[in-house]
């Protein structure tokens, strides 16, 4: 196949130029070439997608397949699909789980009700507020419209929840791996039924690179099947298998103590408020059975250390808390 990836330079897009070159596919990438490299192998053809004629330099070319990671901008799809969508045979959109009206609502499926739909392009710090998560939903609704409109029975919308794996810049699932890997008294969240899910980068992308050989279409949840938090905890414990004590903190204890849940400075990853719970609780059920494939706990929790590891364990993170911080709540209970 030739594959056209709109992106291909960090994180997800890497991951799926990464796997189509391992499978033997042509791989070209657009971007504007400035996140990073794509892999070896790869045609990177540069291109601005802000600009309105900002894909003139893919003009005339034809792919059997295009995966489109685009974040936060509906033009970005919208002119993608004006000027490439007669010319391929098969479009993934890579949208979020985000966009679904209910949060609290465990078991849900694709087929849930939706967020309503945002038209236009918002910057990351738009979408790092409280109302932004909602404006980042609502764009990503519009640009699955977007695409199901022009794609029809070639279209495959994948909603991932959290991703872990190599590349991953976002520190949510990597902070615990990298925390046990020190050992001591670790802090964690005291939610005995809160349930908690993930999507490696590799299986991401892998199924990605399945359905677009398959023409599979329709809208499916891009997560592994939900379990209870401290379990998933205690696993990666021991994969990393050095010696830790968890010291569990309540809501209202985290909540006192300043600890933003979820993502962000000083946050304890993976803790959702109920309010978000379902965003966690979705039901892998028919992703599973539409070829979805979930990688060893030990494999995800080894990769995502590795990758921790070669960014460094003690760098500034995007979510979590210092050593410092986590030292003085500890002390504190």
């Amino acid at each position: 196949m030739r594959v056209l990836v709109l992106g291909g330079t960090v994180f997800v897009g890497h991951a799926v130029a990464t796997e189509a070159l391992r499978r033997g596919h042509e791989v070209v990438c657009a971007a504007r070439g400035e996140s990073g490299p794509v892999p070896d192998g790869a045609t990177l053809v540069r291109v601005d997608r802000d600009a309105e004629d900002g894909l003139a330099p893919l003009a005339g070319e034809s792919f059997d397949a295009v995966v489109d990671v685009a974040t936060v901008s509906y033009p970005w799809v919208d002119r993608a699909l004006r000027a490439l969508a007669d010319r391929v045979g098969h479009w993934t959109f890579v949208s979020t789980i985000n966009v679904y009206a209910d949060s609290v609502t465990p078991g849900q499926r694709a087929d849930a009700a939706l967020v309503e739909p945002v038209q236009r392009h918002a910057t990351r710090e738009e979408t790092q507020t409280e109302a932004g998560v909602g404006l980042y939903g609502g764009i990503k609704v519009a640009s699955e419209n977007a695409v199901r409109a022009a794609m029809g029975d070639h279209a495959f919308v994948v909603r991932p929840g959290l991703i872990t794996g190599p590349g991953d810049t976002h520190d949510r699932f990597g902070y615990w791996p990298a925390r046990f890997s020190r050992g001591g008294r670790v802090l964690v969240p005291d939610v005995p039924e809160q349930p908690m899910q993930y999507i490696d980068v590799r299986d991401l992308a892998g199924w990605i690179l399945d359905a677009a050989e398959r023409d599979l279409s329709g809208d499916f949840d891009a997560i592994g099947p939900a379990g209870p938090l401290p379990e998933l905890l205690r696993g990666i414990a021991e994969v990393v298998g050095v010696d830790v004590e968890f010291v569990p903190a309540t809501p209202e204890q985290l909540v006192a103590a300043k600890v933003n849940p979820w993502a962000g400075p000083r946050s304890l990853p993976f803790w959702l408020p109920p309010s978000h719970a379902a965003l966690a609780a979705r039901d892998a059920g028919p992703s599973l059975a539409a070829g979805m494939p979930v990688l060893a706990l030990a494999d995800a929790v080894s990769g995502a250390l590795e990758h921790e590891r070669a960014l460094g364990l003690d760098r500034e993170r995007n979510a979590g808390l210092t050593r410092e911080e986590e030292a003085d709540i500890l002390a504190g209970l």
